[in-house]
């Protein structure tokens, strides 16, 4: 089994490979066109914790805390604590503004070896906006805000795997029903589920080295698409950030003291790439890709085959018309931008005695898709029953509006815990 999902790993990072720039012949990023992928709320895709935030958001397969209902809900039931409770604020593009914040509360509670429940809420604040008319006059102050409810079950299908399920209700309030541009706005509402599988091996060796091995996946958000006004009712609406999570980590046991854990995460929007729109003989025509005017899981399918390339165009500049009617495009840029949508994450975290933790992590995400790299970095500290976690981001890029984002973490075990390995006798 392990032997299997390691050769599975490798294949897929071989793969994320050419998706990256390269010195020699073929296709590179050069050759694309700038194509992000938009979806409506966006604010559940924001990491909320400040583990996984400081080690660049790998966390699908970190051991399980409160965390997991974002992360991975399959992960408790392999949890030490019985309970935990955690609550983490985090202070958003601060590089932009002072008042934008995201607030998480989560907790969970294992009910016996195979089942666990646990739930969570987000609020994402947008800070004060004054809404103006188009005339520039003031209309009124407003706070606009988002906000989710997570409800969460997880149980054992063997004594290594497991399974988890969240339901989940999400609310997006960007205008307080004020017109916008003369049109009549209302709230986004969202009713959205997860799905989680882990793999976990608490007595997994590397040459004398003892540790434990774990595979995860996820597909989060699934659910309806979103509207934020009734004009246009036949409109496709906006997709929620549905995204697919593959992760494994290695949490190495080095001695008595002394663990380090590190975890690797690739993740892709299951959301239709936007097509490429043109004038041709004074209408708007599809001229690459394809309508993301379908429905949600056709709309994952198609995630994986739909990027519309680079459109060739001749020496005057205009776009080649093929013989069936279809343009033409640049030879293997749909791939390359197919592969391009796939994110990196890695992340290291070292523990000293279970009281102090080391962490740092790097995300990747291409430039012609939204280009968000960054570095964190982060410590945590364990007492007894509770903890605090803090991370930092830094941005590799000056006029990253990400830049300089801290988050905070407080968390609360609850009951009794499984006895720690990491700190039995060699």
């Amino acid at each position: 089994m392990i032997k299997y999902i390691a050769l599975t790993t490798f294949t897929l990072v071989s793969l994320i490979s050419l998706a990256q720039p390269t010195g020699g012949s073929g296709v590179t990023n050069d050759d694309l066109q700038l194509n992000t992928i938009t979806t409506a709320l966006p604010f559940l895709s924001i990491t909320p914790d400040s583990r996984a935030g400081a080690m660049g958001d790998a966390g699908t397969a970190l051991s399980a805390s409160s965390s997991s209902l974002y992360w991975n809900t399959s992960m408790l039931n392999f949890a030490e604590q019985k309970s935990e409770i955690s609550v983490s604020y985090t202070p958003w593009l601060r590089q932009l503004t002072n008042d934008i914040h995201l607030s998480y509360v989560s907790g969970y509670y294992k009910l016996n070896d195979r089942h666990s429940v646990g739930g969570s809420l987000r609020y994402f604040s947008l800070g004060e906006i004054t809404f103006t008319s188009e005339s520039g006059d003031v209309i009124r102050d407003d706070k606009p805000a988002e906000f989710e409810f997570v409800g969460g079950y997880a149980f054992k299908t063997s004594a290594r795997t497991s399974v988890g399920l969240n339901g989940k209700f999400a609310y997006s309030n960007l205008t307080g029903g004020l017109p916008v541009a003369g049109v009549t706005t209302k709230a986004g509402i969202a009713g959205a589920a997860d799905i989680s599988f882990t793999f976990l091996d608490d007595d997994s060796r590397i040459g004398n080295l003892k540790g434990e091995y774990t595979f995860a996946t996820t597909i989060n958000n699934i659910g309806n698409k979103v509207k934020y006004t009734d004009v246009g009712s036949a409109s496709p609406g906006d997709f929620l950030p549905m995204n697919l999570k593959i992760g494994n980590a290695y949490k190495a046991k080095l001695d008595k003291y002394n663990s380090l854990t590190v975890s690797f995460d690739v993740q892709k929007l299951l959301v239709p790439s936007p097509a490429t729109y043109g004038e041709v003989g004074g209408e708007t025509v599809l001229l690459s890709g394809m309508s993301n005017d379908v429905g949600v899981i056709s709309g994952m399918l198609q995630s994986f085959y739909d990027a519309p390339g680079r459109l060739a165009t001749d020496e005057a500049g205009d776009y080649i018309q093929n013989a069936d009617g279809s343009y033409e495009v640049v030879r293997g840029t749909r791939l390359k931008e197919e592969l391009s949508e796939i994110n990196l994450a890695l992340g290291l975290e070292y523990w000293y005695n279970d009281i102090l933790a080391v962490r740092t992590g790097f995300f990747y995400e291409d430039r012609n898709k939204g280009s968000r790299q960054y570095l964190n970095l982060g410590v945590g500290f364990k007492y007894n029953k509770f903890g605090v976690d803090i991370s930092y981001l830094a941005a590799l890029k000056r006029s990253n509006p990400l830049a300089n984002t801290v988050r905070f973490t407080l968390r609360m075990a609850l009951g009794d815990s499984k006895p720690n390995l990491s700190q039995s006798a060699p």
